[in-house]
């Protein structure tokens, strides 16, 4: 594997014109067809398999022309006080609006709140239910305007009218996340290297990457079905390993050209030593995002696809356009101090590389590359890693027990989709769902959606009533809405008002009752029926993701492990990656329960609203997450292998590695926290979630898990880390990683050879 892309990077690096061509024709090419494609899906809420999905699809199937997932507005109307919508005037107004709006070309009933019995107890508050014939994505904006019209001639009429549903569902506030990211990952990139041009190309070649990805992603929207939500993700992920693989590369040309070698080796020992690890870095992010096809959610398996293409694209930059751009820039990227010294050794003039009164070599390796002797100081990741090889027992144990203590909010994890009650007070649709909640009860905004088939009973009226009265008689359960039949008379939809709201416990509970009491109630009706609406939907959706959580730890990590094992040629470091990976995971689920369902410090994340926990994040989290934190594995894991495969001992190898990586890869997580992080600032309280999920997990596998699990780990099991059976290993193949070949056959510096690792001047 290094020998061969060591021949890569030699060739990137001499047909540089070339290869920057390719790479911008190739962005061309694909924003041309982005250009010229067609619209991209919306993002579709079709799950298989559950029975809300099943009861959808039966609507469908037998309301011709009226989708179940239909655009639909639940008008609210709040007499003054002291009044009461009921009034002569209010009535008047309430009438007027629903006159007004079910003249438009795409609805398909406004029902007014006299009419439905649509008025609350004491006569404050009302609502009127106005449904579409398409979907919210399909709504025209002249349909839109008419509903917006139409509300506020009545609040001109003294009336408070909030709307709710899909129908002008109001967009999140766009934050400046990906700005913020990018801005953030440059200025420690600046810190880390101290150059612009250092900390500039990993940006230019992420940008590239993501910009190709989007690209791509939009020009087979249509034909893949790849959403704006696919895009998303993919520009998430993109940014953060895109900048990280880029930073590896140069990272470690930096540190060849600090020995001597001159631009076009250095950059091809970079490519073959850090472009390896970068290559199994990515594929393990990879086989994490693949593997969200075994969830059996259509959505997140194109999110997968699309954001492993991105990966991809990430990784084939990092190997060929970065030593390209290297050739054009050689000396740019190094530091201020080296670069002069380069420009000296070109003159003719001896730098601090120069030869000594007694004509012998002397130089002094610092953080950056070099520095006078005498001058150079200990990196803080050696001094860390002395520290931890030192303790490795306490410290293994303060981490195990800080991230276990971390992990136990997660423990009463509640899985639901956030509505309405999420969205901030300043939007129409929360203040909407407010007030329905305070005039008809806190159940009234999760009614139950139950749809009857009636299509093999002998009398189908009555035998809807006959699961309508069922269904009142069950405790919890507020109201029945009396039966809508299909023009067939074979189907029936009726719906139930619990008496509790829709993220809370006690109706889930009821779901579960009302489908443990189907079969004697199928049973005495003669009808068949199913349960749907978004309570249902939550606690299906829930179910699905916890069944299948399993099976996709099973395949990725098999997977992934495999992939260690043959990277790292052992049995137990690829076991210790994964049970570090379930710390910060676990870690990261219990600070993700602590702050957006328990409320503990929501106030300083801007999340106005608590509840559940978005049903897909704890999968999504477990899939992104471990790709990521597979990359820090392999990359601080590689240098300290290869310090102890060079004849280290294991406690000097850990800090051998940490003292080439550790501050590599704490700015790269920097970075991709950054980017996560930045995600935040956006309004839409699942966005934040992510964000946050995803930011906080990096931060406890990369600061916690691989600078002191690992290294603690790693120095009390010794030699017996890199054991591996002697059958095993002649069957596994041979990649070397390392670059050990490499470090055979590559010629000599020109300026200066010996041991990198030395601190001290050393004079040969």
């Amino acid at each position: 594997m290094s020998t061969f892309l060591h021949r890569v990077a030699h060739w990137a690096f001499r047909r540089r014109r070339t290869v920057v061509l390719v790479w911008v024709a190739a962005l061309a090419a694909v924003f041309l067809g982005a250009a010229n494609s067609s619209e991209p899906p919306e993002d579709s809420a079709s799950l298989p398999g559950i029975e809300s999905q099943q009861a959808f699809d039966l609507l469908d199937e037998r309301f011709p022309g009226t989708e179940a997932d239909g655009a639909q507005a639940r008008v609210v109307f709040v007499a003054p006080d002291g009044q009461q919508v009921t009034s002569t005037a209010n009535r008047s107004a309430v009438d007027t609006l629903v006159d007004e709006v079910a003249d438009g070309p795409q609805v398909a009933g406004a029902t007014s709140p006299f009419d439905a019995h649509a008025v609350s107890e004491d006569a404050s508050t009302a609502y009127a239910t106005i449904t579409y014939r398409t979907t919210a994505d399909d709504l025209t904006e002249a349909s839109k305007e008419a509903l917006t019209e139409a509300v506020e001639h009545a609040r001109d009429a003294g009336l408070t009218v909030e709307v709710g549903g899909s129908a002008l569902e109001t967009e999140p506030a766009q934050g400046i996340g990906e700005v913020l990211g990018i801005l953030v990952a440059a200025a420690v990139l600046l810190i880390t290297f101290g150059s612009l041009a250092a900390a500039g190309l990993p940006l230019l070649t992420a940008v590239l990457g993501v910009s190709i990805s989007l690209a791509t992603i939009t020009a087979l929207g249509s034909a893949l079905g790849f959403s704006s939500t696919v895009g998303e993700l993919a520009m998430m992920l993109g940014l953060a390993v895109g900048i990280d693989y880029s930073l590896f590369v140069v990272s470690r040309y930096r540190e060849e050209r600090a020995k001597g070698y001159q631009a076009q080796e250095a950059a091809a020992l970079a490519v073959g030593t850090a472009g390896s690890a970068v290559v199994f870095a990515g594929l393990t992010v990879v086989i994490a995002l693949l593997g969200l096809s075994v969830v059996g959610v259509p959505t997140l398996t194109k999110m997968g696809i699309g954001s492993a293409g991105t990966v991809l694209v990430g990784v084939l930059i990092a190997l060929t356009a970065m030593p390209a751009l290297l050739g054009f820039w050689p000396d740019a990227v190094l530091p201020r101090r080296d670069r002069e010294d380069s420009r000296r050794t070109r003159s003719g003039r001896p730098g601090r590389f120069g030869r000594n009164r007694n004509r012998n070599w002397t130089w002094t390796w610092s953080r950056q590359g070099t520095t006078p002797a005498g001058t150079a100081r200990t990196p803080w990741g050696v001094r860390w890693a002395r520290f931890v090889t030192r303790r490795p027992v306490a410290v293994l144990l303060l981490t195990v027990v800080g991230l276990g203590a971390l992990a136990v909010p997660s423990l009463n994890l509640r899985m639901g989709m956030p509505g309405a009650e999420s969205k901030p007070t300043t939007t129409t649709e929360r203040r909407a769902y407010d007030a329905l909640a305070d005039g008809f009860g806190p159940g009234f905004n999760g009614p139950l959606t139950v749809v009857v088939d009636v299509k093999d009973a002998d009398d189908p009226a009555a035998a809807v009533t006959g699961v309508s009265d069922r269904l009142a008689d069950i405790e919890g359960i507020v109201s029945v809405s009396p039966p809508h039949f299909n023009e067939a008379k074979d189907t029936a939809v009726v719906s139930a008002v619990p008496s509790t709201g829709p993220a809370g416990e006690q109706t889930q509970d009821l779901v579960r009752t009302i489908r443990d009491e189907r079969p004697a109630i199928e049973s005495a009706t003669g009808a068949e029926f199913q349960v749907t609406g978004t309570t249902a939907l939550n606690i299906d959706v829930g179910r699905k993701m916890q069944d299948a959580l399993v099976p996709y730890l099973a395949v990725v990590v098999g997977l992934a492990f495999l992939l260690l094992m043959v990277v790292f040629r052992s049995i137990l470091v690829p076991v210790k990656a994964a049970l570090g990976f379930l710390l910060s995971v676990g870690a990261a689920l219990g600070a993700i329960v602590t702050v957006f369902q328990e409320g503990h410090g929501a106030g300083v994340f801007g999340v106005e609203e608590t509840g559940p926990i978005m049903s897909t994040m704890p999968i999504f989290l477990v899939g992104i997450v471990f790709g990521l934190a597979m990359d820090y594995q392999v990359f601080l894991v590689s240098r300290i292998r290869e310090a102890h495969i060079h004849g280290e001992q294991p406690g000097q190898a850990v800090v051998t590695g940490f003292r080439h990586s550790a501050q590599v890869v704490g700015a790269a997580a920097l970075i991709m926290m950054a980017v996560f992080g930045g995600f935040m600032t956006g309004g839409e309280s699942m966005v934040k979630m992510v964000g946050f999920g995803l930011a906080s997990a990096v931060f406890f596998d990369a600061f916690v898990v691989r600078m002191a699990f690992v290294p603690a780990v790693l120095v009390l099991l010794g030699k017996r880390a890199w054991w591996l059976p002697g059958r095993l290993d002649r069957l596994l193949p041979r990649v070397d990683v390392e670059g050990e070949a490499l470090m055979r056959r590559a010629p000599a510096p020109d300026d200066a050879s010996g041991d990198d690792d030395r601190r001290e001047s050393v004079t040969v």
